[in-house]
């Protein structure tokens, strides 16, 4: 009972955790897409670099965020299944451009640490929770 409540506990913090993070630059891209630009020194000129940014950041993010918060109500273990994938397709995304473009700055750097991280929990999580189903 305690190891499904510890699985349990965990499950609900990961999603959780990814909910908040991707909440806290959905808004700041809503509100403020220079502001999330800022972060890897890129300057928006235009609207249409601007409305792009709050459109796939911002929008898209909080679609994504309604989803989890959906998911981690009724059904934890796809939401588990999305963010693990979520997380490591951010991850290749950027091995692809140490790969293509060579290497990343220390911003790039920092966040392939924290998705493959990000990923590997999940992975975790999804075979923890198999291993207790059986």
């Amino acid at each position: 009972m305690k190891k499904e409540i510890t699985i349990r506990t965990s499950n609900i913090l990961f999603v959780g955790i990814s909910i908040i993070g991707l909440a806290s630059v959905s808004l700041l891209s809503l509100f403020d897409p220079q502001a999330t630009m800022d972060l890897v020194r890129v300057k928006l000129d235009n609207t249409d670099a601007i409305s792009s940014i709050r459109g796939i950041y911002g929008g898209v993010g909080m679609s994504i965020i309604s989803g989890l918060t959906y998911l981690l109500i009724t059904k934890i273990i796809m939401a588990l299944r999305f963010l693990t994938l979520f997380w490591f397709s951010y991850a290749v995304s950027r091995l692809i451009t140490i790969l293509v473009d060579g290497p990343l700055g220390e911003f790039g750097n920092q966040w392939l640490t924290i998705e493959t991280a990000f990923f590997v929990l999940g992975a975790v999580l999804l075979f923890a929770n198999q291993m207790n189903k059986d």
